[in-house]
């Protein structure tokens, strides 16, 4: 009989060829289509990394399961990539790919997302359990003894000697092959755009390059000198026309006063002043709107931590880098942050949230905001509201409860609370119901994220009927805002939603579009700003209205106070590739650069032909989130 080593390249061509079928598969559900011009980029890094798992076990005398525990491996990550984009609209990257364990937390969210077809990703091992279980019947029915005969061994050694030369010299070529194409995608800017060119694995090599690039940039790196930079930047881009004296407009308009920041989860803008069968869907947040200040402009910047990112942002006014949640990959640092600057002016900021606190390291990124004291899940009773546990209104009651303790010590207090009662599925107990929907809403998706958003704005009314109940109303500023979208496009796509609720909708300009409401008690402002801003906006804004300045605090914001300016860009790298871009004017999504690119009207969600007048919007944008990563990398880490 011969070695077992002949068997060897036919197994390898055949995990090759599986393998490079599955990353068309993939490229499919990435682009619509397989894209045939970056296949020889992916059959490249697929020879090499098959390469060098062979050269791995090269003393394995049967490389079959070597070859096909790879072929798992290997279906695995394309099946959660495929997965991660089917949510995110983005390619992942290893350090992504690596917070899959947060996943079981969201299951009910990830559900939906998945797919028959994306399980075609394991159709071969289907097929390979069919095929040894008839083999071992047919053994069976057989009833024979079997014998082995092996060669002599001088003969194998030599066989493997020359597979093993082999693999090195393929292995050798593939890699200088694919170092070819990593290097010509260093001036894409959209990683859409370089995965499809340079190919998937590629793409993760892109990435271990460009982190190790950002490492000895931090290394080198001097914080002064990055700051001096940023306001170097900023002090160049017409964010107001001409210089305005004496102190901001509405400083201190609300100084003195308590801060409560609502975090809603999943909430987007349109249903602001939206009516459902004759009926307010969010009665509280439009009388909100209506007597304080509301900005209906505002869009999410969030990076792949999602709400965590939300918070992070709210509170720092920097730019999530796109490369890994911030509450993971920037929770062991001191990062400036709102809870400092009030706990400098006698406050003390307290978070609720209703889920574990390991959930997305919050363990960690609170303590790196430096608030004094965060309530997670043993401090609620569970309602069983949905998978996460408890209610909007039970977190808002434990609230009242530690926020009275506070007012009775004479303490001011900045209060955050994160929401989950509208997280996806968007299902709402039916004793928790309380909106009526029309016939042609019922049962769907769009329907029940109506629902949820509405039971979010009855417990927000909850919420100010008990600060009223408990005296701290007339002293207390409310900031409310979406961390995210809700809607999938591919749950929900805009013609049902501009058909069902006869508003206008784009599945992107629409879908991260949030609504940013603050409510100063005892002032009917009635304001409605038509500048366009991001969560990076967020705090420099709440400040302002607080009375504190943080030019006086020495405190670097990559946002702007939206009350103090005229024109607005802001940055987006999460579900819309690096480049792109909101001003007061457009969204813009760059090619593989600003000429190729692509902008949409935010008014007419037309798409707009001449990009020209954008231009330096679109280098701006690039350079201060640059240089917003370079800021937080510098940042000093926690003792």
């Amino acid at each position: 009989m011969s070695s077992p080593l002949s068997s060897n390249p036919s197994k390898f061509v055949l995990t090759f060829i599986l393998l490079l079928l599955k990353i068309g598969l993939m490229r499919y559900f990435f682009y619509e289509g397989v894209q045939w011009q970056g296949l020889p980029a992916e059959a490249l890094s697929v020879l090499a990394l098959l390469c060098l798992a062979d050269l791995i076990f090269f003393r394995a005398k049967r490389k079959g399961p070597v070859y096909w525990g790879f072929n798992f491996l290997m279906s695995f990550m394309m099946f959660a990539a495929t997965l991660y984009h089917a949510h995110f609209g983005t390619v992942p990257t290893y350090a992504v790919l690596s917070e899959l364990n947060q996943v079981p937390q969201i299951r009910a969210s990830v559900g939906p997302l998945i797919s028959p077809e994306q399980f075609l990703f394991f159709a071969d091992f289907v097929l390979l359990i069919l095929y040894v279980i008839a083999k071992r019947i047919r053994r069976s029915l057989r009833n024979r003894g079997l014998s082995f005969r092996t060669n002599p061994r001088e003969r194998a050694s030599r066989a493997r000697l020359g597979w093993n030369l082999g693999m090195i010299c393929l292995l050798i070529v593939s890699v200088l092959a694919s170092g070819l194409y990593v290097r010509s995608g260093k001036r894409i800017d959209n990683e859409l755009v370089r995965a499809e060119t340079i190919g998937f694995l590629n793409f993760q090599a892109d990435a271990a390059l460009r982190n190790r690039e950002e490492e000895r940039m931090i290394a080198e790196g001097n914080i002064k000198e990055t700051v001096a930079k940023i306001q170097t930047l900023q002090a160049r881009y017409p964010y107001r026309e001409g210089a305005t004296g004496g102190a901001p407009d509405y400083f201190g308009a609300a100084q003195g006063m308590n801060l409560i920041v609502i975090q809603m989860e999943s909430f987007q803008n349109f249903p602001i002043h939206l009516t459902v069968g004759g009926q307010e869907v969010t009665p509280v947040l439009n009388s909100l709107a209506e007597e304080g200040i509301y900005f209906p402009h505002i869009f999410q910047q969030i990076g792949p931590g999602n709400t965590s990112d939300a918070e992070f942002m709210s509170n720092t006014s920097i730019y999530p880098t796109a490369a890994v949640a911030m509450s993971k990959g920037y929770g062991n640092r001191e990062l400036p942050s709102l809870p400092r600057l009030l706990q400098q002016h006698g406050y003390e900021a307290n978070t609720f949230h209703i889920n574990k606190v390991t959930f997305w390291d919050r363990d960690k990124l609170y303590p790196a905001l430096n608030f004094d004291q965060y309530y997670d899940k043993p401090y609620f009773k569970n309602d069983h509201f949905n998978d996460f546990g408890a209610s909007d209104e039970e977190m808002y009651r434990v609230g009242v409860e530690k926020l009275t303790e506070l007012k009775a010590q004479g303490k001011p207090f900045y209060a955050q609370f994160v929401t989950t009662s509208s997280h996806s599925p968007f299902v709402v107990p039916e004793d928790k119901v309380k909106i009526q929907l029309p016939e042609n809403l019922k049962g769907t998706n769009l329907g029940n994220y109506i629902t949820a958003v509405n039971y979010t704005d009855y417990a927000i009314g909850k919420l100010i009927e008990e600060l009223k109940a408990n005296g701290m109303w007339d002293n207390t500023m409310l900031a409310i805002y979406g961390d995210h979208f809700g809607i999938q496009p591919s749950e929900t796509g805009a013609a049902e939603i501009e058909e069902k609720l006869g508003i206008a909708y784009d599945d992107r300009i629409s879908r991260f579009n949030i609504p940013f409401i603050v409510h100063i008690p005892g002032q009917t402002l009635g304001i409605v700003s038509d500048i366009t801003g991001g969560q990076v906006d967020m705090m420099p804004t709440v400040a302002n209205l607080l009375g504190v300045s943080l030019k006086d605090e020495n405190f670097t914001a990559l946002g702007q106070d939206l009350l103090n300016i005229d024109r607005n860009v802001i940055g987006m790298r999460y579900y819309l590739p690096t480049g792109s871009f909101f001003n007061n004017d457009v969204m813009f999504v760059p090619g593989q650069g600003f000429e190729d690119g692509t902008a949409v009207s935010l008014d007419t969600l037309e798409p707009v032909t001449d990009i020209s007048g954008y231009r330096s919007d679109y280098y701006y944008v690039t350079e201060l989130m640059g240089l917003s990563d370079e800021y937080v990398n510098l940042l000093p880490k926690r003792r």
